[in-house]
């Protein structure tokens, strides 16, 4: 599993769903990940971004959609995650957050999944080398472990800040 760089080892255990959920599901590296698809406002290819200089490295830059500018943040990068590759299946997920729209670069997307609170268990506590402060749980599906991102916390941070976390 890929080593986040976060600085918290507390999981969100507030934010476990209550209800039924559904989630979309994304690969990085060999892993599965899922965020709520209420935030996603649609999925694309890989385009080129432009660079803004100074900008920390998983920030790819930013892209024009519709009119309006929507920084690109490589969850990858941000992920630590080895041996990136830009290919056919490089998506951009263009996600909602707060108001606030932000694309997330992944190695491509599987499917979007019903997830009910039996299914999600909290991040077990004697995993030390990952950071699980942006992890919301592990939802069993299908023979199958996602790891479920509260991605709007992510966005919020510190470390990226692009969404301001008054709203979060």
């Amino acid at each position: 599993m890929a080593e986040l760089d976060m600085t918290s080892s507390a999981p969100l255990t507030d934010a476990l769903p209550s209800e039924e959920g559904e989630y979309l599901s994304f690969l990085l590296g060999h892993e599965e990940y899922g965020i709520e698809i209420l935030k996603v406002q649609e999925i694309r290819g890989y385009d080129a971004v432009t660079q803004i200089p100074n900008t920390p490295t998983f920030i790819k830059g930013v892209v024009n959609l519709r009119g309006k500018i929507v920084p690109i943040v490589d969850l990858r990068i941000k992920f630590n995650l080895e041996n990136i590759e830009y290919n056919e299946f490089t998506v951009v997920i263009v996600l909602n957050l707060s108001g606030r729209v932000v694309g997330v670069v992944v190695d491509g997307v599987s499917d979007v999944i019903a997830l009910n609170q039996a299914q999600i268990e909290p991040m077990p506590s004697l995993v030390t080398g990952i950071d699980t402060k942006y992890i919301i749980g592990l939802a069993t599906y299908e023979e199958r472990m996602l790891i479920l991102v509260a991605i709007e916390e992510l966005m919020a941070s510190q470390e990226i800040g692009l969404i301001d976390d008054a709203s979060v």
